[in-house]
C-alpha cells in the first residue's frame, strides 16, 4: 500500500539522517541551539494560530518541496513559501505543530515533526471536508550567516490525503 509506504520512507529518511550525522559532543551541541531555534521558528509557523516572520531567512532563500501537495517536486522563493504557509493556515485554523526530534551539525539542521489540525478550507481544489489529519516530515535547513538560506523537505503527503478522504492528483 503507497499509504504506508510513505510513513515508512518518511521515518527512514529521518533514520538515515540520524545515522549520517555524528553525535555531537555536549558543548558542541549547545553551540547549535541558536540554529536549531531557527529551524524551529520556521516550522512552527505553519501552526495555524501563528504569525509568519520571513525575517529569519536569507535573501534568496529556497525551499525544495518533495512531494508538493499538486505532485511532483518543486522549489520555490521566500514568498511562495509564505503564501503556501498562509493558504494553509487557511485551510488548516486549527494546525498544531509538534517537534519530534532535531540534529545538527555544521550548518545545517534536520528537524522530524508532526503535524495534526481540521480541513475547514478548500485544498487541492476540494472543499472543506471537516476532517482531520496527521502526517510527519523531514526538514533538513542551511543556516548562513545566522539565517535559513535553504530548507529541504520531505513530507508524507499519503497520509494527510488517506485522513481526509481525498485521492491523489492526477
Amino acid at each position: 500500500m503507497p499509504i504506508e509506504r510513505s510513513a515508512i520512507l518518511v521515518s527512514a529518511v529521518f533514520l538515515a539522517v540520524a545515522a549520517t550525522l555524528a553525535v555531537l559532543p555536549r558543548a558542541e551541541a549547545d553551540e547549535m541551539s541558536s540554529e536549531k531555534d531557527l529551524a524551529r521558528q520556521a516550522i512552527e509557523m505553519w501552526a495555524g494560530d501563528a504569525t509568519i516572520d520571513t525575517s529569519i531567512f536569507a535573501a534568496g532563500y529556497q525551499n525544495h518541496q518533495e512531494p508538493k501537495a499538486g505532485g511532483g517536486r518543486e522549489t520555490i522563493d521566500l514568498e511562495s513559501w509564505a503564501s503556501l504557509v498562509a493558504s494553509t493556515h487557511t485551510t488548516f485554523p486549527d494546525l498544531k505543530v509538534e517537534i519530534l526530534a532535531q540534529i545538527g551539525e555544521e550548518d545545517r539542521i534536520a528537524t522530524y515533526w508532526r503535524f495534526a489540525g481540521t480541513q475547514t478550507g478548500a485544498y487541492l481544489d476540494h472543499p472543506a471536508t471537516g476532517g482531520t489529519a496527521a502526517w510527519t516530515g523531514v526538514q533538513i535547513d542551511r543556516i548562513a550567516e545566522g539565517r535559513i538560506a535553504e530548507s529541504w523537505v520531505i513530507w508524507d503527503f499519503y497520509s494527510l490525503l488517506r485522513d481526509l478522504g481525498l485521492d491523489m492528483p492526477q
